[in-house]
């Protein structure tokens, strides 16, 4: 195990190259979701403020759990400038504590801090809560050595220490981020399913509903990058109330399907 290991861009590279395998990241079955860092540069080019420059690049990388439909996502920032000039991670130190009248429906989480790069969970409270509290989720929580007991804060400080803790990467990490139990169950070899495909991770047993919500991740990239795409301050202050983006269903069962 390198020493690389202990930068979070590279952990959230080993969670994917587990769960997905590297190769799979420049493939699309349909759509550009794959085309995903493209999309990035090319919203953020077209925000000359700071402020608004990190809130858009949060709202894409954010963009499945703002449409109700995953209860929270991974994001890594890197001290680098990007095409667009700007350097992300530097624009967080600056202004994050800004966010909460930006993205006020929204938490983040730093599961890892280093010189030269963060490792974020961002979270919907209430659906990770929810979602958290789904007893096939608890049962797998509680094999993988959490408390029985513990709510969302006291399981997210125990992923956390975890993370930041020893040289592996907590795969069970997989049920707070919406992959579906029967999935995160077969990867950690907790029960028996045969690998059948990858898309966003490894997929087990019969496939229909993971490649569902698979795709549903990826209209919900792809849909919050258009809406990105018209580059206004104006843009940022979407009324989440009435959007159709924001009105999509947050019950989806596809996450609980019985292992």
């Amino acid at each position: 195990m390198t020493d690389s290991l202990f930068w979070a861009i590279d952990i959230k590279n080993q969670f994917h190259h587990n769960w997905m395998g590297m190769s799979q990241i420049n493939q699309t079955t349909s759509g550009n979701f794959y085309s995903h860092r493209n999309i990035t540069d090319q919203v953020l080019e077209n925000f000359t403020d700071a402020l608004d420059c990190l809130t858009a690049h949060l709202m894409l990388e954010c963009s499945e759990v703002l449409a109700g439909v995953k209860p929270a996502n991974l994001i890594s920032i890197v001290n680098r400038t990007r095409p667009c000039g700007r350097n992300l991670y530097l624009l967080w130190q600056q202004h994050h504590t800004d966010l909460a009248q930006r993205l006020n429906n929204l938490n983040f989480m730093v599961l890892q801090s280093r010189q030269q790069s963060l490792l974020l969970l961002c979270y919907d409270h209430v659906r990770l809560e929810h979602h958290l509290s789904h007893p096939g989720i608890r049962t797998l929580l509680h094999k993988a050595g959490y408390k029985d007991d513990a709510d969302c804060e006291g399981m997210l400080l125990e992923l956390r220490s975890r993370i930041g803790g020893n040289n592996s990467f907590p795969h069970e990490i997989g049920l707070f981020i919406g992959y579906p139990a029967k999935d995160v169950a077969a990867f950690m070899g907790l029960v028996r399913l045969p690998f059948t495909c990858q898309r966003l991770w490894k997929i087990y047993g019969n496939p229909a509903r993971s490649l569902a919500l698979a795709e549903q991740y990826r209209c919900c990239r792809n849909k919050m990058g258009a809406i990105l795409a018209r580059g206004t301050s104006k843009t940022l202050e979407i009324d989440r109330s009435d959007h159709p983006f924001f009105c999509q269903t947050d019950e989806n069962d596809y996450q609980y399907l019985p292992c």
